[in-house]
């Protein structure tokens, strides 16, 4: 699970994936449509869990914060 920021508008972008690294490189490489706006990214913050089905489970929860409560979670 992880969590990207495009400092120039301040904005994140939460998903997960078993290869941060590579998925950092799609993100900042324009293939995923959602972030190709916003590159360059960088990592906030990766959280590793047990399997798949917790990573979405905490993916989703986090997408329904605000973005200040995301912020203080991050922190």
């Amino acid at each position: 699970m992880y969590i990207l920021y495009f400092e120039a508008h301040d904005k994140y972008y939460i998903g997960q994936t078993n290869n941060i690294d590579n998925r950092l490189k799609q993100h900042n490489s324009g293939n995923s449509p959602l972030t190709k706006p916003y590159i360059p990214w960088t990592i906030a913050i990766t959280i590793d869990k047990t399997s798949r089905s917790e990573a979405m489970i905490l993916e989703k929860k986090l997408m329904n914060l605000s973005k200040t409560r995301l912020t203080s979670f991050i922190r």
